[in-house]
C-alpha cells in the first residue's frame, strides 16, 4: 500500500494536508517532513484530512502529536477530520480525537478553520 501526503490548500496562514494510505512507521517521517516544511514557511494552523487514510499506527499518532506540538510552539494548532473506520477507533481510543479536536466532517475548502 502506498502513502501520500498531499497539500490541498492554503489561505491566510492556515494549510490542509490530505494523508492516503497507511501511515505507519516507514510512512511517518513523510508526514513529519510536510508538517516540518509548513511551520518552516510560517504556517501555524495545520488541518489533516484523513478521509483516504486506511490504517495508522502508534507512530502516525507520534506524528500527529509532534505536529500538534510544532504548530502549538508558533501559537497555532493541528486539527485532524474526516476519518472513518479502524483509523477514527484508533483516533478515539488513544484519546487523540479529544485532544485534536476530532471532527468527523471535513470543512470544505471555503469554509473556516475551527481554532
Amino acid at each position: 500500500m502506498t502513502f501520500t501526503v498531499t497539500d490541498a490548500q492554503r489561505a491566510g496562514g492556515r494549510a490542509c494536508l490530505r494523508l492516503a494510505g497507511e501511515l505507519d512507521m516507514s510512512t511517518a517521517p513523510q508526514l513529519n517532513a510536510a508538517i516540518d516544511r509548513l511551520v518552516a514557511d510560517g504556517e501555524r494552523y495545520l488541518l489533516i484530512d484523513l478521509t483516504e487514510l486506511t490504517f495508522c499506527d502508534s507512530t502516525g499518532i507520534a506524528a500527529f502529536v509532534r505536529g500538534d506540538n510544532r504548530a502549538s510552539a508558533d501559537g497555532g494548532w493541528l486539527r485532524v477530520t474526516g476519518a472513518g473506520g479502524r483509523v477514527a477507533r484508533v483516533l478515539q481510543v488513544t484519546g487523540l480525537a479529544e485532544v485534536l479536536r476530532y471532527d468527523a466532517d471535513t470543512p470544505e475548502p471555503a469554509s473556516p478553520f475551527r481554532p
